[in-house]
């Protein structure tokens, strides 16, 4: 494993504060206008209070630390893609206003595949609020 790109335990992070913006502009493009994530006052009288932000956007701040993963990996003649996210959960909720750290560890090597596994954390308020397992491959450069 000594030519691999990456390391078992090799770590990323990201944080920023999800705003209102950020939740409309995702429920735009998506079509998602749920009014879990744009009605605040269907969602004050919840069992959560407030608006919560759509997990799928979560999964798209988790990209961010695959994309610093990979820009400071240089591996000659090949590239890493993703092929996804396994096992993605939604333990506690995400809101608007929340600063969330996500954290994206290489967990696994598979040199014969050329792919990686790493488990990702997104927390917000001292809370684990979201995992998933991530899997990079790494695959011939186009000539």
């Amino acid at each position: 494993m000594d030519d691999f790109p990456v390391r078992v335990g090799e770590q990323v992070a990201f944080s920023k504060t999800v705003s209102e913006s950020d939740v409309y502009l995702f429920a735009g493009i998506t079509g998602d206008l749920s009014p879990n994530h744009v009605d605040e006052e269907f969602m004050r009288k919840s069992k959560f209070g407030r608006r919560i932000v759509h997990g799928a956007l979560l999964v798209g701040y988790m990209s961010n630390c695959s994309t610093q993963l990979c820009a400071r990996v240089t591996s000659p003649g090949e590239m890493p893609v993703s092929l996804g996210y396994d096992r993605i959960r939604f333990i506690t909720p995400v809101f608007i206003g929340d600063t969330i750290t996500i954290t994206y560890r290489v967990a696994e090597i598979d040199p014969v595949k050329r792919q990686t596994k790493a488990d990702v954390r997104v927390e917000a308020r001292g809370e684990l609020c979201a995992i998933a397992t991530h899997i990079l491959r790494w695959v011939p450069n186009p000539k």
